[in-house]
């Protein structure tokens, strides 16, 4: 502070909420429909001790404002407010609990567990409905007045098209905790990610955007921290405005900002994964930081007839009440800030269905869908919602409006089954490979609404996949009871770690053909960070407490031969995702377009190159196939690609499908290092658990009519079967909350 301080705020302004600097002075503005007073407390800057404590003089539509002359970027502050403790009602006003500004822009300082954390006396026998009066103060972090000043104006967004976006999901924390070339106080620092040796794995790679896990600041549970572990993931938000303060090793906001400007020269985008479904406060034993102090009936959904308990849609006591007009202005508020302060380039929903539910249910028509929509600058950011909750009717795959594009996990569970070698999944995998339009096709949605993934943070990861059969969850301290059970995994004869070459060589090439399946799919593919190098989570398929070298990136791993030969790999099949349009299509494929005379758009074959009858999609015991695909190439010319997939346990020998064209091998999961080459004799040979691709191109009306003649047995077919519709698909048991 500079000048003296004065008596009493002057009355300021309702608008904008939160602390706002105008060079003069700092505005304060905070909403609570149901308090009775909201005091002002500022801190000196380390924010350990309080200096002064100020009435918010007015209250205006609800909220109450207050203007602090001669106050400056840097002071520290937090709220008290007095109102009602009736928490039949749902009020839980405490004065001795310090809160945070819901719209503070910066913590300083840690929470520290301890009973006066919360509102009630933790063992008192009237539990949540006694009052406990300590003061919070010594183990809350403190808001911190900021300057929003940042040259963004030679900033470009890459604006990838949503046909060519390929999302690589990592953590800010485990992408560099084990990078040797970096100094120990930039590890787990957006600092890490402006390396720019990380960018130059990104480029590498090929990959158009990185998704981050939550970056706002966060509160590790109590639980977590009694036995010895964290929240890494960071889904248990404690700021939605403030980014996680352990993530800024210079303690500077310009430090993320600088981050994704990097990203940005480097042509990538960056996409935040947010929580806006629950805080940390929890349920009703809960600890009170923020919004719970401030209106708990506002800002929460309570039990109707019962408000002393919280709606728990969410599986983490919570649920915030976007049907109330503050709340939703909060957390559009909040993705705006984002969006400008920080540039982002879109959005990940923690489960979406939440956000998206109305007092009758959810409703893609709802508040929050709707202001999102319309708003125009969050309409042009890349929109993605996890489509499931826990509450009633919480698996909403496919049912969100236009605008949005939605994890996949059908395609997870498919593909993952279909190279463990399940029975009867010949026609779903046919509706994942093309864009999933059982589920998408609707309102004139596109293919690229489809987030299609194998592996997601939350789960086993690719290596894991093809060596577990069983989550290993012991590290947790939940007796292996957390996470979930059916992984779609198969271990190929050994649990876990192997010596035997011929299970690992199994293992490495079921792995490469799902990561080829991924990215050869219709939609908009995402990786899990690490896949690249097959890193394993030693099994644990709920690790979102291991801030430890079970999450962190190995880049030990990563240098080894097997890590290099898997990356390379990984970035071949990108490279050739990005030079072969039609494996971006953005228009659905019904086999209804015809591209030359008796060449449609989309065909399915069996192993003797013969159209796929009824029968043949019936049979469960098909486990191979081939798609072809044909329309404009890189240059406008006619291309034709097949996908030949086998995940049958032994070698199968495939014919191309008439006629008779001149046929380059692109990519073989069997030989991960042999180079594109022209096939020389007229069958494929595909190996078990193995995928091949072969693009004839150009092809004009005249080679298509000399294949005929040069060709085998078939002549011209005007329509190729199309696969059944696979029909109505029961929730994943992989469809729990991240949380």
């Amino acid at each position: 502070m500079s000048h003296a301080m004065p008596d009493r705020l002057l009355p300021g302004s309702p608008y904008p909420l939160g602390a706002s600097w105008d060079g003069l002075g700092v505005n304060f503005a905070v909403f609570s429909a149901n308090a009775q007073k909201i005091e002002l407390c500022l801190f000196d800057p380390t924010g350990r001790k309080e200096i002064r404590r100020f009435a918010l003089p007015e209250c205006t539509d609800e909220v109450w404002h207050g203007y602090l002359p001669n106050a400056h970027p840097g002071t520290a502050y937090g709220f008290r407010a007095h109102g009602p403790y009736q928490p039949h009602q749902g009020h839980r006003f405490n004065p001795h609990k310090l809160l945070l500004d819901p719209y503070a822009r910066k913590l300083v300082g840690q929470f520290r567990w301890s009973d006066a954390l919360f509102g009630y006396r933790v063992h008192s026998n009237r539990a949540d409905l006694s009052i406990d009066r300590r003061d919070s103060a010594p183990a809350m972090p403190k808001c911190v007045v900021i300057d929003e000043a940042f040259d963004w104006s030679h900033d470009r967004r890459p604006n990838v098209p949503w046909g060519e976006t390929i999302i690589y999901e990592t953590h800010v924390r485990g992408a560099s905790m084990l990078r040797a070339d970096l100094r120990q106080h930039e590890r787990g620092t957006f600092a890490a990610l402006a390396s720019p040796e990380f960018i130059e794995h990104l480029l590498k790679l090929g990959v158009t955007a990185v998704e981050l896990l939550p970056v706002h600041a966060f509160l590790n549970d109590r639980f977590l921290v009694g036995r010895g572990l964290r929240n890494y993931w960071g889904y248990n938000s404690a700021a939605f405005f403030a980014p996680e303060p352990s993530y800024l090793s210079t303690h500077r906001l310009d430090e993320m900002r600088i981050a994704v400007r990097q990203l940005h020269a480097a042509g990538i985008e960056v996409f935040l994964d947010v929580v806006y479904n629950h805080t940390c406060e929890g349920n009703e034993m809960g600890p009170t930081v923020s919004w719970r102090g401030l209106d708990n009936a506002s800002y929460y959904r309570l039990v109707p007839g019962d408000e002393r308990h919280h709606i728990n849609d969410t599986g983490c006591g919570d649920t915030m009440n976007l049907p109330h007009p503050r709340v939703l202005q909060m957390v559009m508020d909040s993705l705006r800030y984002w969006s400008t302060a920080f540039n982002i380039d879109g959005f990940r929903f923690d489960l979406g269905v939440t956000l998206g539910r109305e007092q009758h249910g959810f409703d893609p028509g709802s508040g929050f869908f709707d202001a999102l929509r319309q708003d125009p600058i969050l309409s042009q950011r890349k929109l993605i919602s996890e489509p499931w909750d826990i509450g009633p009717g919480g698996y909403q795959l496919g049912n969100h409006p236009p605008g949005f594009a939605e994890w996949n996990d059908r395609f997870r569970d498919t593909v993952r089954r279909f190279w463990r070698g399940d029975a009867g999944l010949r026609p779903d995998l046919a509706a994942r490979l093309t864009g999933s339009a059982d589920l998408f096709n609707r309102r004139f949605r596109k293919p690229w609404a489809s987030i299609n993934f194998v592996t997601s943070h939350d789960g086993f990861t690719l290596a894991d996949v093809t060596a577990y059969e069983q989550k290993h969850n012991e590290a947790n301290g939940e007796d292996n009871n957390d996470g979930h059970n059916e992984n779609c995994s198969r271990n190929w004869g050994v649990e876990g770690p192997t010596d035997d070459p011929v299970i690992l060589d199994t293992r490495r090439r079921v792995a490469r053909s799902l990561i080829a399946t991924l990215l050869m799919a219709l939609g908009t593919p995402m990786m899990l960070a690490g896949d690249e190098s097959l890193r394993t989570q030693n099994g644990n398929n709920n690790a979102y407490c291991q801030d430890n070298d079970i999450s962190w990136l190995d880049w030990e791993r990563a240098a080894s031969p097997d890590g290099r030969q898997m990356t390379e790999f990984v970035a071949r099949v990108i490279a050739l995702r990005k030079h072969h349009p039609l494996l971006r299509e953005t228009r659905f494929l019904f086999g209804d377009r015809e591209v030359l005379p008796g060449l449609f758009d989309v065909g399915w074959f069996d192993e003797q190159g013969d159209p796929l009858t009824i029968e043949a999609w019936q049979d469960l015991e098909g486990r191979a196939f081939t798609l072809r695909r044909a329309g404009p190439g890189l240059n406008g010319e006619t291309e034709v690609l097949l996908m030949m997939l086998n995940a049958n346990a032994e070698t199968l020998r495939f014919l191309p499908p008439a006629p008779h064209l001149e046929w380059h091998v692109l990519l073989d999961t069997a030989e991960p290092d042999s180079a594109p080459h022209r096939l020389a004799v007229a069958e494929v040979e595909v190996a078990a658990h193995s995928l091949v691709m072969l693009a004839a191109q150009p092809v004009g009306e005249a080679d298509w009519q000399a294949g005929w003649k040069a060709g085998p047995q078939h002549g011209p077919r005007l329509l190729t079967a199309l696969p059944p519709d696979p029909g109505a698909h029961p929730p994943s048991s992989d469809t729990s909350p991240s949380t």
